[in-house]
Order: structure tokens, then C-alpha cells, then sequence
């Protein structure tokens, strides 16, 4: 299953996602930001890749909306209500997205 991850700049949460979740169990796992300054800027490739996209606000739907509608017509969007709090692989991040995810896909321990 090929997950995508994404947040605003690609530079802790969803970051911290695809460390977590890359190679368990078979995931294939990318991430990406929505804004200018992103690490790794989301495309239209990444939308069509992916089997499912976890965003970590609600306004990350909306961005994703606003300019992929097309591409994400067959895709499922789970947002996680994720603030900008978390630093990368902080500890608490790391338990609320394996807490989080629990829910969608087999998390690892």
C-alpha cells in the first residue's frame, strides 16, 4: 500500500510519518508539504501514486483541493488534526500518529 504523508513544510510531522511507516509491512511511504518552502513540494505525481493520503490539518485538504481536484477524485483523505507542534521524531508525534493511524492501517510497536 503506498502512503502519502503531508504537512505544510515537509519538515517534521509528515516527515516524522514517513520515517515511521517506510518499509513496515509492505508500505511504500512518501511525504510532502503544501507550501512554497516545503522540503519536498506536493505534485500531481504524488497524488496519483499514492493509495491513501493522511494530512495532518484541515487545511491541508482544502490546499490539496483547491489544486488537485481532478487527481484526488478516487483517493481516500484521512486528516489527522495534527497541530504544528511537534518537532521531527519527537516522541509525542510519534504516539499520537501511531495512535491516529491505528485506525486506518496496522501500525507498527
Amino acid at each position: 500500500m503506498k502512503l502519502l504523508f503531508i504537512c505544510s513544510r515537509n519538515k517534521w510531522r509528515s516527515l516524522t510519518a514517513e520515517k515511521i511507516f517506510d518499509k513496515f509491512n509492505g508500505y511504500d511511504v512518501r511525504s510532502a508539504g503544501t507550501e512554497e518552502g516545503a522540503r519536498i513540494k506536493v505534485t500531481e505525481g504524488h497524488i496519483g501514486w499514492s493509495d491513501m493520503i493522511f494530512v495532518m490539518e484541515k487545511k491541508h485538504v482544502r490546499r490539496l483541493k483547491d489544486k488537485f481536484s481532478n487527481s484526488l477524485e478516487n483517493k481516500k483523505i484521512v486528516c489527522l488534526d495534527i497541530p504544528d507542534d511537534y518537532r521531527f521524531m519527537d516522541e509525542e508525534l510519534i504516539e499520537i500518529l501511531k495512535s491516529r493511524l491505528s485506525e486506518y492501517i496496522e501500525v507498527p510497536e
